[in-house]
């Protein structure tokens, strides 16, 4: 038998093995770069994540009050003198003199009632007065005659001084009946409606025929005049600023009928207490209106010039925070958390308002602050247009 030598099938050529093993270290590689891969990018998708997260927000500077205020408020025009005459007496209206916008003198004649039933009892009042004088002069005859048969003792004491009670009864019956008829003459004398003073006509509620006074269904005012040579204006005036508000204080009214115009006032009074419901202190002025430009009843818008309240500061309403707790305002501290401060707001000027306490001149809080910000909050601080 001739020596040959078989190769073992199961042994592999050593270039194959070194290959796999290479081929192995490769793939290992490539997952655990792949591994490392995925961990950075969750590392960044966490911080930017955790970044998004982090709500920014915007500071402004709070700044103080100026010294001197133009303080706008809005106020009511009222007449200088205003009446509304009532029917004193009941009856149809029979005719009126003056309408809506006439200018009557003090006394002029505005109406007049008809008084059917008042006349009637002004001519029984009358006769009670005829009747009444008619029994107080016999019964003066009477007297006179007894006192004369008194005097020869033809009757008695007593019957003398019956007779003189009776005159004396019948005395005052007249005394009675005239101030009766005076009563009723003065109350047709009502059936007339005046004007009580020197103005304008304002009001005219009742037509020809119509049922007017006390036997109306409703009583309401016949006539209304009104006095508008000067106007008052009322206005409510926030209590931060009522020791300002001195008689004599210059102010200037601007009214929704002439844009532009401006009309000069005075304050001449104020109400002297706060009002509890709103915490404001009524004040009075008048202004001159010549021209009648100035209707009663009208709305007016009237700036003061006062010296500002001292330790105030006005910021946006934007950064104001209504909650349970009361208003507050958002500051962010050098580590960037968030601190809630309760404020006190002392007057509204639509787009900014006054805080009169809780809050500095120079601090930095936070503009248009989320609804959802809260204590301790993290915060990114970017840079605000207001500043």
């Amino acid at each position: 038998m001739s020596d040959v030598t078989i190769d073992d099938p199961a042994k592999a050529p050593r270039g194959l093995k070194t290959t796999g093993l290479v081929a192995a270290l490769i793939a290992l590689g490539v997952v655990a770069a792949g591994a490392v891969s995925r961990m950075r990018d969750v590392d960044e998708a966490k911080t930017w994540a955790d970044a998004r997260a982090i709500p920014t927000v915007h500071l402004i500077t709070a700044k103080g009050a100026p010294q001197t205020d133009a303080l706008m408020l809005p106020g009511t025009m009222q007449a200088w003198i205003a009446a509304k005459i009532y029917a004193r007496v009941g009856g149809y209206m029979k005719a009126w003199y003056r309408d809506i916008g006439a200018s009557v003198p003090a006394g002029t004649a505005l109406g007049l009632i008809d008084t059917p039933e008042l006349d009637q009892q002004i001519a029984s009042a009358r006769a009670d007065l005829v009747s009444a004088k008619a029994h107080a002069t016999l019964a003066g005859s009477t007297a006179a005659r007894w006192n004369d048969l008194l005097s020869d003792n033809s009757v008695s004491r007593q019957e003398a001084d019956e007779k003189n009670g009776d005159l004396a009864v019948q005395n005052a019956a007249v005394l009675a009946a005239r101030a009766n008829l005076g009563r009723l003459l003065a109350e047709k004398a009502y059936a007339t409606l005046r004007a009580p003073f020197a103005g304008t006509v304002t009001v005219r509620s009742a037509d020809i025929g119509d049922l007017v006074g006390p036997g109306a269904t409703t009583q309401q005012p016949v006539f209304a005049v009104a006095d508008v040579h000067r106007i008052r204006i009322y206005v409510n005036v926030p209590q931060s600023y009522s020791a300002a508000m001195a008689t004599g204080l210059p102010a200037t009214l601007t009214v929704p009928d002439y844009p532009g115009r401006s009309f000069a006032a005075q304050v001449i009074g104020n109400s002297g207490a706060i009002t509890p419901q709103t915490g404001t202190f009524q004040v009075q002025l008048a202004a001159a209106n010549p021209q009648r430009a100035l209707k009663p009843g009208g709305y007016a818008q009237v700036r003061f010039a006062v010296p500002g309240a001292v330790g105030t500061v006005q910021i946006p309403s934007t950064t104001l925070l209504f909650r349970a707790e009361g208003t507050q305002i958002a500051t962010v501290d050098t580590n960037g958390r968030v601190n809630l401060h309760k404020v006190t707001i002392g007057r509204d000027l639509g787009g900014s308002v006054e805080i009169a306490a809780g809050l500095a001149p120079g601090e930095r809080i936070v503009d248009s602050p989320p609804d959802s910000i809260a204590q301790g909050e993290l915060v990114r601080v970017v840079p605000s247009s207001h500043d």
